[in-house]
């Protein structure tokens, strides 16, 4: 009695832990060999209307299955799919915005024809927001702002005047522009660029 229920449990394990974890091969990988397609058979007597296969068996090329992903377990002998690989985070989020937000050291230089800019590294847009900042430290009324790019409308000895910041990549240009803009006189531009790399809050 005791030999029966013991061989009864045994079998039960078995079934429930399946044939997956013996490695025994169950034919999910016999497709590999597959060269024809068999036409369906019906059972005698079933009226069926004629059917033709739409997609025969392609014929691969040797190499392309040898280089193939492997779709099968260790063994060899049960189709089985890879599974995903665990997502590595270097960078915390923190590390990320603080990055995306610094900003290096400004300098005054000119371009080819001599104009004075302030060029910047660093994200545009805190760059901006010190521009701005340092613009009120000097008293200095910003009367509009373009709502399509980094660009302040300001009055010098009742003069409008754009200050203009231009981005290629990390690298930014700060410059003083004419109301149609054309380049600032040089020495307004020049007092006014280096009254702001001067009081730079950064």
């Amino acid at each position: 009695m005791q030999l029966r229920l013991g061989l009864t449990l045994a079998l039960s394990a078995l079934s429930l832990a399946g044939c997956s974890s013996l490695g025994i091969s169950n034919g999910s990988l016999d497709y590999k060999n597959t060269t024809t397609v068999e036409p369906l058979n019906y059972p005698e007597g079933t009226m069926v209307r004629p059917a033709s296969p739409l997609y025969p068996a392609p014929i691969v090329d040797a190499q392309a299955i040898q280089h193939a992903p492997k779709f099968e377990n260790k063994r060899g002998n049960r189709y089985e799919v890879p599974r995903p690989e665990t997502a590595q985070i270097s960078t915390s989020t923190n590390e990320t915005s603080a990055s995306n937000e610094s900003v290096g050291r400004p300098q005054l230089l000119t371009d080819g024809n001599g104009n004075p800019l302030i060029k910047i590294d660093g994200n545009s847009a805190t760059i901006w927001q010190y521009a701005l900042a340092t613009l009120s430290s000097l008293n200095i009324k910003v009367d509009s702002q373009s709502k399509s790019g980094y660009e302040a409308t300001i009055k010098i000895d009742k003069q409008t005047y754009i200050l203009k910041l231009n981005s290629v990549g990390s690298s930014n240009t700060l410059a003083l522009f004419n109301a149609d803009n054309s380049f600032a006189d040089k020495e307004k531009a020049a007092e006014l660029l280096s009254q702001i790399y001067q009081n730079w809050p950064a």
